[in-house]
């Protein structure tokens, strides 16, 4: 008995924000969605798909996402090139404590969520 591999992960926005977490996930960030089953999809947000794993971003309000250590964390190609694009797109990037053999940055999306990219350092 083992676990695996991770088969999602969900994020939060606000109800009624999922035009603009689209806009940022999906055609910024460029990741696929996915269609929800119809018996989830009226409970709002959409889903996303990267390889094998999928990021579920749900809708909730009365929550401080940015009060929160929890975050996702991508494995990305040229990170200094995403952290330029990150805050062109006008997100402060964090400060983060080094992780020996990785490059890597922190910011917060749109919506408080706490996120990591990462790529190993060769």
């Amino acid at each position: 008995m083992s676990v695996e591999t991770i088969h999602h992960v969900q994020l939060t926005i606000p109800k009624g924000a999922e035009a603009e977490a689209r806009a940022f996930y999906r055609d910024f960030l460029g990741l696929s969605e996915v269609e929800k089953p119809d018996s989830l999809k009226g409970r709002g947000g959409f889903w996303l798909q990267i390889g094998a794993q999928q990021i579920h971003v749900g809708s909730e309000d009365g929550v401080n996402r940015a009060a929160t250590k929890a975050h996702i964390a991508y494995t990305v190609t040229d990170v200094w090139g995403w952290q330029a694009k990150i805050a062109a797109y006008g997100l402060p990037i964090a400060d983060s404590i080094p992780i020996p053999g990785y490059n890597r940055f922190e910011f917060r999306d749109p919506f408080g969520n706490r996120v990591e990219f990462i790529e190993a350092a060769f």
